[in-house]
């Protein structure tokens, strides 16, 4: 179970390490390429969306064939996503590399697909905890990716920061070997008690899940919207590069708490009420954040609160998944869930370059960010946590 632990977690931190950096290129790009905002932002966007699509999929196949070759063949399609994002010329071309080949790659290096690992090889009663321990890697991989990823901008410019990244993200082909699970299609054969589209079907025609995934929509739009354009918003205001790279780190640094916690805190306590908390509170600290008079502290202060909220959702909630449904298509519910909170992303990340590009500023977004921490929080009150008891199927005659 450790070497599953660490390697997962070790992969979560360096494909999420990058994937949150990515904000950081929004103005150099665009200066760069006479893009504007709205172009960058729907490259981005539709990243977000691919990745929940895909990720659908790309957990079919990890709950049936095993993380190893999804990570593989995923790793290389990332450093293929990257260097292409470097030479793209024109918004076609970015929206390709950027948005298609990174969302897919993202898909199969990320929490579906690790969670699925742990899911079927981490006894129930440590499940919430290991994932809360592999979402904390994430978070800390934004920590120390970002400062890092911006500098290497400052000090080699946008283009060769991505070849490096392209580089950095190869390392997940070996600690994909610590993610083998040898003889799983044969104890997926003998424990699997559905087909793939019984178990979708079960799924969509169970309340609670469809709750789970309208709050985990808010959750998307959220951290989303702020992640990509929060560097852009804080020098519109005349604060100086390093603020933003500094909170964002800070964002992933407190993130490691906060993951962490609540990944412990859903072993002892219904999750739904850890979400829903997770959901009000969001929507409280950033009408602060918009109340307050906008300094270096005031931004440091919100990132540090905001980063203990910002991925906590994603153990409970996909710890619920396992205990309703059980790990049999983890990966695949998994990346269902996901779908809907990428769907979420994909609105927070373009609504808010669309919107700034039509009213100069991203007021109407962070009003529409408040609103929608309240409506998740309101969803998830009704979830029944409860596993699900199916009827048991007939033997066989004879």
């Amino acid at each position: 179970m450790a070497q599953i632990l660490l390697c997962g977690a070790m992969v979560v931190t360096l494909s999420m390490g990058v994937r949150h950096g990515f904000g950081l290129w929004l103005q150099p790009m665009t200066e760069a390429r006479g893009w504007t905002r709205e172009h960058f932002s729907l490259a981005m966007a539709l990243q977000n969306l691919v990745w929940g699509f895909t990720g659908i999929f790309v957990g079919m196949l990890a709950d049936r064939l095993g993380a190893f070759k999804v990570l593989v063949a995923s790793a290389v399609l990332y450093a293929c996503g990257l260097l292409g994002m470097a030479w793209s010329t024109t918004p076609a071309l970015l929206a390709l590399t950027c948005g298609v080949l990174i969302g897919t790659a993202q898909a199969g290096t990320t929490y579906a697909v690790i969670y699925g690992v742990l899911g079927r090889n981490v006894p129930a009663d440590k499940r919430s905890w290991a994932m809360g321990v592999a979402a904390a890697a994430g978070s800390f991989g934004q920590f120390l990716m970002l400062p890092t990823e911006g500098w290497m901008i400052t000090a080699l410019g946008w283009q060769q920061a991505l070849i490096w990244l392209a580089c950095a993200v190869l390392l997940i082909v070996p600690l994909a070997l610590g993610l083998r699970e040898p003889g799983l299609q044969a104890q997926s054969a003998a424990h699997r008690q559905q087909g793939v589209l019984e178990a979708m079907h079960e799924a969509l025609a169970t309340p609670s899940f469809l709750l789970l995934m309208a709050g985990y929509f808010v959750c998307g739009f959220q951290v989303v919207f702020i992640g990509v354009h929060m560097p852009s918003y804080l020098k519109d205001h005349g604060m100086p590069p390093q603020v933003a790279s500094y909170a964002l780190a800070l964002i992933g640094l407190f993130n490691i708490f906060g993951t962490y916690l609540t990944g412990t805190l859903g072993q002892r306590m219904a999750k739904k009420y850890i979400l829903a908390t997770i959901y009000l509170t969001r929507a409280v600290v950033i009408s602060l954040f918009l109340l307050a008079p906008l300094t270096p502290t005031s931004v440091y202060v919100f990132s540090a609160v905001i980063g203990f909220l910002w991925l906590s959702t994603v153990p409970p909630t996909n710890a619920m998944v396992a205990h309703i449904f059980g790990v049999a298509h983890l990966s695949m519910l998994g990346g269902m869930v996901f779908f809907s909170h990428q769907v979420g992303s994909f609105l927070g990340v373009w609504l808010g370059g669309f919107l700034y590009d039509k009213t100069g500023s991203y007021q109407i977004v962070w009003l529409i960010a408040i609103a929608l921490g309240v409506f998740a929080a309101c969803v998830n009150l009704p979830i029944r946590e409860t596993a699900l008891v199916r009827a048991p199927r007939p033997q066989a005659a004879g």
